[in-house]
């Protein structure tokens, strides 16, 4: 599987840093002597493939509008595409479990599911599924499950995102009417439907306790979004769901840290210099050492931007930050074979012209999933 080639003359970023040596591709994994025929990168640079961790940026190819949701199988092609246009190679697709609705609704999710499972074989990007389940959708937990088992989805993240303050008073949300539309609902039916998911507000934990054991014993990757304090982080703790992700202080991220436990930020808020939500600064967080992988989260293009903005900054150096998109990542998802450029591991890997930081060629598992300008005589000879 892949090409047989010997790359030359670029800096190439290893584990220790930047060096000028060789990088030889072959049988779609990284070969430890030159081989194939050898390609002049002098200009470029080479680092291993993204790991995203959690990118939600496919939704705009399975329904770019509302009430578009068939015919999704062109659509996660196209999104392959973009992946490798940001020099991502690895990808897990997050997708919405939730009453919600719409696109986040469970008939999306396993239309979006079924889609990329037909997909997946036939592209050289390396699509992984993440189910986002809403803990209060607890007449559905049944459906999730089973489209965990029958999908073989890895990672599971629980999610709340109901109003509580507001039902609890019995007061209707903020943006409600725009939320119902967006479900297909009656704004006063969503609002009805709101308030009996509150009133079961008790039923969650130990349903929870229950779905958590079971996922946990078949090998799913469980973790958690958006945990507003360290008290919410250890109950997720004490359910085996130790993935952190996008922690909204640094006191649950530290909190996360001292228990060993992964910590996973969104790239567009590094990029920013702040969260769209007010949530703590991924930045800061870099700074502190707490993060562990940086994700897409909405925007494909921010991880590679991410780590160029932590080198500008004096932060760290590219390979320190460039361990937030690759090899931490890949130790998250248990993925051994990836994540830095050695000798027998995935010739996962993309290649940016040094004067413009563009992505100019990326590879997955030794085949070429983008190529474009100068590069592409190169290497097309």
């Amino acid at each position: 599987m892949g090409i047989e080639l010997c790359l030359d003359g670029a800096r190439v970023l290893r584990p220790e840093g930047w060096d000028a040596a060789p990088l030889a591709i072959s049988g779609g994994v990284i070969a430890d002597a030159p081989v194939g025929r050898r390609v002049d990168l002098a200009g470029f640079d080479v680092l291993p493939g993204i790991v995203d961790l959690h990118g939600d940026g496919f939704e705009r190819h399975m329904a770019p509008r509302r009430g578009a949701l068939r015919e999704a199988g062109s659509g996660v092609r196209a999104c392959a595409a973009e992946l490798a246009a940001n020099g991502i190679t690895t990808a897990v697709l997050a997708q919405f479990f939730s009453w919600e609705g719409g696109m986040r609704g469970p008939e999306f999710a396993e239309h979006v599911f079924e889609s990329v499972a037909e997909v997946a074989p036939t592209v050289a990007t390396d699509l992984r599924l993440q189910l986002r389940l809403e803990t209060h959708l607890l007449d559905d937990y049944a459906r999730a499950e089973a489209a965990v088992a029958r999908f073989a989805i890895p990672y599971v993240v629980f999610n709340d995102h109901l109003p509580h303050d507001r039902l609890a008073e019995g007061r209707r949300p903020p943006r409600l009417t725009g939320q119902a539309l967006k479900a297909g609902r009656n704004p006063d039916a969503h609002f009805e439907m709101l308030l009996a998911l509150e009133s079961r507000a008790a039923e969650v934990p130990g349903a929870l306790d229950g779905l958590c054991a079971r996922l946990a014993q078949t090998g799913v990757r469980l973790g958690s979004h958006d945990d507003p304090t360290p008290e919410v982080r250890a109950a997720w703790r004490g359910r085996g769901v130790v993935i952190a992700e996008f922690p909204e202080t640094a006191e649950v991220a530290e909190a996360a840290v001292a228990a060993s436990e992964p910590v996973i930020l969104g790239a567009p808020n590094l990029v920013r210099g702040a969260s769209h939500k007010g949530n703590v600064s991924a930045l800061d967080l870099v700074e502190a050492g707490l993060v562990t992988a940086l994700a897409s989260d909405y925007h494909y293009p921010s991880p590679l931007r991410a780590a160029q903005r932590i080198v500008e900054l004096g932060v760290a150096g590219m390979a320190q930050a460039w361990a937030l998109l690759a090899s931490g990542p890949a130790s998250v998802l248990g993925l051994q074979d990836r994540g830095a450029l050695v000798p027998g591991r995935c010739a996962d890997l993309l290649v940016l012209e040094r004067d413009t930081q563009r992505v100019a060629a990326c590879f997955a598992r030794g085949e070429i999933t983008y190529l474009t300008g100068p590069l592409g005589a190169r290497l097309l000879g």
